[in-house]
């Protein structure tokens, strides 16, 4: 035999106010994940400019320039 617990309206309103504010974090934690994911990206096409364009130029230099 299973005991089915009767939810007060206090109880209820907890839990559904316990869901929205993990529902908020989950969706803060998303945005911080995208916004890491774009600075990343960022960060990694200029490391990637940098070690491309430097060489070239120095290249150019050393040959007495273009």
């Amino acid at each position: 035999m299973t005991k089915k617990q009767k939810l007060t309206a206090k109880q209820k309103s907890e839990r559904i106010k316990a869901a929205q504010e993990r529902e908020q974090r989950e969706k803060e934690r998303r945005a911080a994940a995208e916004k890491t994911k774009k600075v990343f990206t960022v960060v990694v096409c200029v490391i990637l400019v940098l070690a491309l364009g430097i060489p070239t130029v120095a290249l150019a230099f050393l040959n007495g320039g273009a």
